[in-house]
């Protein structure tokens, strides 16, 4: 199987959708001899911050000498990005020979009578059979949606990471925070330590299932806290304290924005715990593992004259952290954004949130079948500027006009949107910031 049938297989099961639940997968790992349990894991979930905080641990454990793999999504630009190893993505060809070795175990799962895994589910199972194969220590395993059900939750982890908890996929994890809390804390294991930094109703409902498991519970605000100290470049230096261990260290963090700084200490506090039964990782590798993480397409600088940024936000409270960000960095300053948001999202809350009066605002659709209509979305818009665009291609070239060399320039609103720009932008068909 080359990469691009791997890519025609995954394609076809599309049709299939998202289906939660663990019985497919289950059956399906164990026809594979269950490579999920020949290595450790560390589960990760939240509604954000859950995808750099796996980067951020997975980085750590590298640094620490530790073969370290790493399973996220959705992809941004190639699907070999889902599947790292020691924080490089695996090769087209392995992604291949991953996925052609599971589709041959879904045939037999389907000649036993089995159901039809989804395409997360293969995703998942070839993830786990590469990792195995290629013998890591430690896999730092990010939940596609939710937790409770989510096909990843077959591991039995080292430790559990449950970022923040606010409102999204109300389709599946239902419309309340105490719903969504009940998904997310599904990942929560008989004596499996948690660390937080979920807050409020969330944090208690996850207190509560803590206590149930007799899972060891650290807080953010109780256990570990962090504070910003400065801009250092590229990078931000940030304090972060444990009094639960003593501890207080200094880190600087390539990823910029206050909501990485929560969730530094969210991913520090776990590296700080993990280091009781790991002694390899030590404030020296936290140090190191910080300042290689890399999470493209989250408050990403892409190019300057005009400065051109790049933020994956796509509900209310991620457009809320890109617009303090925003903020901050460029206070006063005008925006020309080009957005594009998903028809299944709070398009209204999240205009409102993202966008000021003062700000220019090309609306395109982001490449995905649920794509918000773009007269639709701009006409929730009240901006100095709004107008749509036919294509990204065409949004990119009227961003452009519209900021002049020394504009700020922000796409958001949807991964995939900013998949195919960043794609654009690593392809060169972005040079200069001229499309």
């Amino acid at each position: 199987m080359t990469y691009d049938e791997a890519l025609a297989y995954l394609a076809g099961l599309n049709t299939f959708g998202i289906q939660l639940g663990l019985t497919r997968i289950s059956r399906l790992l164990e026809l594979m001899g269950n490579p999920e349990r020949q290595f450790k894991s560390i589960h990760v979930t939240g509604t954000n911050g859950k995808g750099s905080t796996t980067a951020m641990l997975s980085a750590i454990l590298v640094a620490s000498g530790i073969k370290t793999g790493m399973y996220t999504s959705p992809h941004l630009v190639d699907y070999t990005e889902r599947l790292a190893i020691d924080g490089q993505p695996v090769a087209r060809e392995d992604f291949a020979a991953a996925i052609e070795y599971t589709s041959r175990q879904v045939a037999r799962l389907l000649e036993l009578g089995g159901e039809q895994p989804t395409e997360f589910e293969v995703l998942t199972a070839a993830a786990f059979y590469w990792f195995a194969r290629c013998r890591v220590e430690y896999a730092v395993i990010e939940v596609g949606l939710g937790g409770l059900l989510d096909s990843t939750n077959v591991i039995i982890p080292e430790l559990c990471v449950i970022t923040n908890v606010t409102i999204d996929h109300i389709d599946r994890c239902g419309a309340t925070v105490a719903e969504i809390t009940h998904h997310k804390a599904g990942i929560i294991k008989e004596r499996v330590p948690v660390v937080t930094s979920a807050e409020g109703e969330a944090l208690e409902l996850i207190g509560r299932t803590a206590a149930g498991k007799a899972a060891p519970l650290y807080r953010w605000g109780e256990d570990f806290t962090a504070s910003f100290v400065k801009f250092q470049g590229q990078l931000q230096t940030i304090d972060i304290q444990a009094g639960v261990w003593e501890k207080q260290e200094r880190f600087a963090l390539p990823l910029l924005g206050a909501h990485q700084v929560k969730n530094a200490a969210v991913a520090v506090a776990a590296a700080w715990l993990f280091s009781r039964q790991e002694k390899r990782v030590s404030d020296r590798t936290i140090r190191d593992g910080l300042l290689q993480v890399s999470w493209p397409g989250r408050f990403e600088f892409v190019g300057d004259k005009p400065v051109f940024v790049i933020d994956g936000a796509h509900n209310l409270a991620g457009v809320q952290a890109l617009r303090d960000n925003l903020d901050s960095l460029f206070p006063g300053r005008p925006i020309t954004f080009l957005l594009g948001i998903l028809r299944d999202k709070d398009v209204a809350g999240m205009t409102k949130t993202l966008i000021r009066s003062c700000d220019r605002v090309v609306v395109v659709a982001p490449l995905s079948e649920r794509a918000g209509e773009p007269a639709e979305v701009a006409a929730l818009i009240t901006a100095e500027l709004v107008k749509t665009a036919d294509s990204i291609e065409a949004g990119l070239q009227e961003v452009f006009l519209l900021a002049g060399e020394n504009g700020i320039v922000c796409a958001a609103g949807s991964l995939y949107l900013i998949g195919e720009v960043r794609r654009r932008t690593l392809s060169g068909q972005i040079q200069n910031n001229q499309v």
